[in-house]
């Protein structure tokens, strides 16, 4: 049994991954737009400060440090997914919802200190490089890596980054809500 309450931490910083329902699918990345701007509406209805992403064809990762006081990260995702799936049936896809373009759940990791959110950082800004898509961070254009490279941050080495989790065991494993 997950111990969901692990991961209710107000204010706290959290890893994310979503998923498209069709794995393979291109859909993310063909309407990167729509997705930037679910994003974006997300925040302004419900705060919240985008550490790092990564937008690849059918999923994508993110860090988000919620408010002081909030551990509300289900609500936010569903208004992204919401807010995509709209976008979709006014421009392409007609029949187009968020149960029939997202899966249901997603997973979720509490960022528990420095050394796993700067190694979740580079795990984020790495992973087209994992799933074969360039050669190097910094070739895949929906990601949060040309932010940081910006503000004087190294690009990761394209090497494998295992994620924290492989690492710290969880109580009960890793979370999916």
């Amino acid at each position: 049994m997950i111990d969901y309450r692990n991961n209710r931490v107000p204010g706290g910083t959290f890893f994310f991954t979503v998923r498209l329902l069709e794995r393979g699918s291109t859909l993310l990345t063909d309407h990167i737009s729509a997705f930037g701007e679910a994003m974006r509406l997300a925040r302004v209805r419900k705060p919240f400060h985008v550490d790092a992403w990564a937008v690849l064809p059918d999923h994508a990762h993110a860090i988000w440090t919620l408010p002081p006081g909030d551990h509300d990260c289900s609500s936010r995702w569903r208004a992204v997914k919401i807010a995509f799936s709209k976008a979709l049936r006014k421009s392409t896809m007609p029949d187009a919802n968020d149960s029939t373009i997202w899966e249901r759940h997603y997973q979720h990791y509490r960022v528990g200190d420095d050394q796993e959110y700067a190694a979740l950082v580079d795990y984020t800004h790495t992973d087209a490089v994992r799933h074969g898509f360039c050669s190097h961070p910094h070739e895949w254009p929906w990601s949060s890596l040309h932010r940081f490279i910006s503000a004087g941050h190294q690009a990761p080495a394209p090497e494998l980054i295992v994620p924290p989790w492989v690492h710290r065991p969880q109580p009960h494993g890793f979370a999916r809500l």
